[in-house]
């Protein structure tokens, strides 16, 4: 929230001469930002991921042309998946809008994604900044094209440490072949062109039967059903895998899906190990007010319904 609100959103708009437009509602209204777009002429808006990309292009598809929002020229997401679906579909009412999905956190940034009319960027995968390389747990760089997953780690402007907390630090910022970078714990791929595939955070990796599983993957792929605005995917305790993949999802608006479709749709996407072993259907997929998903209250959810 820090970066994506306050550097993004407000902090570098400013030092550019522009001016920050706030929203009065403490959470997202789609039709307050959308009305406040078309009439303060904002020219950029900051978003989080999918949590907030989507309910905009479903606000936009019950509501053509009820603004003018041609004025908007920019939309900078950081912090959740973004779907090249939800980007396109932005796209289908703002022809001229530039999509920059931005990979980084508050430690610093790492890659980007730009998508406009006409071109295409695949899901999750990013170029990455001159001083951002993907290394394996025991130091080596990973080569590109090679399929191992590797840790990303931003060079160049690396904090000194976290506040008071030496553990921590001392864990997020380590020096590799005598330079130093920052291990959010981002994980991803390198493809042969150089572009990452970000799978995801490994402490939110499923160990189940000893493939490890990304909870972020198996929701892009449960997410493109038509029926499903939102799902959280995690490990819970099973005898014989060591953790079984299950789930949460809330379903769009005036859609009816049953879960056993949802994770047979979801199939001719997926490894079957990946796939939710149960999914519960809830009313709302728990987020924070930034978009952040809240997995603590997803396994209640998920326990609560089991």
């Amino acid at each position: 929230m820090h970066g994506t609100g306050c550097w993004l959103g407000m902090m570098v708009p400013q030092m550019l001469g522009g001016t920050a437009v706030l929203l009065e509602q403490r959470s997202l209204d789609p039709v307050e930002l959308w009305s406040t777009v078309a009439r303060e002429r904002v020219s950029l808006v900051v978003v989080v991921g999918d949590p907030f990309a989507r309910p905009l292009l479903r606000t936009l598809d019950e509501h053509p042309g009820r603004w003018d929002v041609s004025c908007l020229r920019l939309m900078v997401s950081s912090g959740a998946m973004f779907s090249l679906e939800v980007k396109q579909g932005l796209l289908r009412h703002l022809p001229e809008l530039a999509i920059a999905d931005v990979l980084g956190s508050t430690e610093g940034g790492m890659g980007q994604s730009m998508v406009r009319a006409g071109a295409t960027a695949e899901t999750a995968r990013f170029k990455l900044n001159p001083t951002t390389k993907v290394f394996t747990e025991d130091g080596r760089e990973v080569r590109p094209g090679s399929g191992e997953i590797g840790v990303v780690a931003n060079g160049g402007m690396v904090p000194l440490g976290y506040y008071k907390d030496p553990e921590k630090s001392a864990r997020t910022f380590r020096e590799v072949n005598g330079a130093r970078y920052s291990f959010p714990g981002d994980m991803a791929t390198v493809e042969a062109d150089g572009r990452i595939t970000l799978l995801g955070r490994g402490s939110n990796c499923i160990n189940t039967g000893g493939e490890k599983v990304f909870p972020e993957e198996v929701e892009e792929a449960l997410k493109a059903h038509p029926g499903v605005e939102d799902a959280l995917v995690f490990g819970v305790p099973d005898e014989r895998f060591g953790q079984r993949v299950v789930g949460v999802a809330s379903l769009t608006s005036g859609h009816a899906a049953e879960a056993d479709a949802i994770v047979a749709d979801a199939r001719a996407r997926l490894a079957s190990y990946k796939l939710p072993k149960q999914l519960v259907i809830v009313a709302r997929v728990p987020r924070a007010a930034n978009g952040k998903a809240d997995y603590p209250e997803a396994k209640r959810l998920f326990e609560a319904a089991d």
